[in-house]
């Protein structure tokens, strides 16, 4: 199993994919051979569709995670093994349509007012004002702001992909307060030394312990504070396109979830109920 999994780590490596994918994909077929005690060598589509079925009738995990397996499982098999087989009869789930929870402007300040540490507010100040993943966050240096074209750069996000987004005014003036307090050296939010960047688990377990501090009824995350910034701006009128740009989506369709979020319009369709004569 070592040399195959070498194999894999370096078959992924060509195709320049995520550290993030390849721990993921690896993580996943060393938990398939696990399950049947097997090299996955000698396992195949019959006891792959038996292990799917263990996922959701025993483990029952979301159709995102059973997804992340069968990618996993989809590459072993036809990149690394380079089997003959219809590596197409390992099925997708269907994923669950599920609308993400955002909040409202008052309740944004609400949990930035009640985080009290100047760095970690900052991080998810950030967060929030330029509609970062959390790791896009952490990993920004000092010289991604550029204050000058008021732009954010964000290096290899997502499907290793760089773009800019927006600087806040109001953002400007809270990193330039935060740099004379902590002075960092190459990384705009570090850890326990300036040589690295603060943990993405160390800003989650900060959003834990704000949300219940903040008294807010809805459990905050960065990703909700990222669904947050998509559904303002389009609540005030940003386009899609643009919208899509900023967030660094490859498909429109991922941006227009929020179309289905956003109240504005919602709030200015009558019911008609209203219209009824008085009972």
């Amino acid at each position: 199993m070592k040399k195959l999994r070498q194999r894999m780590l370096e078959d992924m490596q060509i195709r320049n994919l995520s550290a993030t994918t390849k721990k993921r994909y690896v993580d996943r077929v060393a938990v398939f051979a696990n399950h049947f005690n097997k090299s996955p060598q000698l396992l195949g589509a019959e006891d792959i569709r038996i292990f799917l079925l263990y996922l959701v009738q025993e483990k029952n995990l979301s159709s995102s995670s059973i997804n992340v397996t069968v990618s996993a499982l989809r590459f072993f098999y036809r990149v690394t093994l380079g089997c003959q087989w219809d590596i197409e009869k390992i099925h997708f789930a269907r994923r669950e349509k599920k609308l993400p929870v955002v909040l409202s402007p008052d309740e944004v300040a609400q949990f930035l007012k009640a985080i009290e540490n100047k760095k970690h507010k900052t991080i998810l100040m950030t967060t929030y004002a330029a509609g970062l993943r959390i790791l896009e966050t952490t990993r920004l240096t000092l010289s991604d702001i550029d204050s000058r074209r008021m732009t954010i750069r964000v290096q290899q996000g997502k499907g290793k992909k760089d773009r800019y987004v927006m600087l806040s005014d109001k953002l400007l003036i809270i990193l330039r307060d935060y740099w004379k307090e902590y002075q960092p050296a190459s990384w705009l939010f570090y850890g326990l030394t300036k040589n690295n960047p603060i943990s993405t688990a160390t800003v989650r377990q900060v959003c834990r312990l704000v949300s219940y501090e903040s008294r807010l009824k809805k459990r905050v995350t960065p990703h909700i504070l990222r669904h947050s910034f998509a559904t303002h701006l389009l609540e005030s009128g940003t386009d899609l396109r643009t919208i899509q740009i900023l967030l660094g989506h490859s498909s429109p369709s991922s941006t227009a979830v929020y179309t289905h979020i956003a109240v504005q319009n919602l709030k200015a369709t009558t019911s008609p109920l209203d219209t009824l004569p008085d009972m």
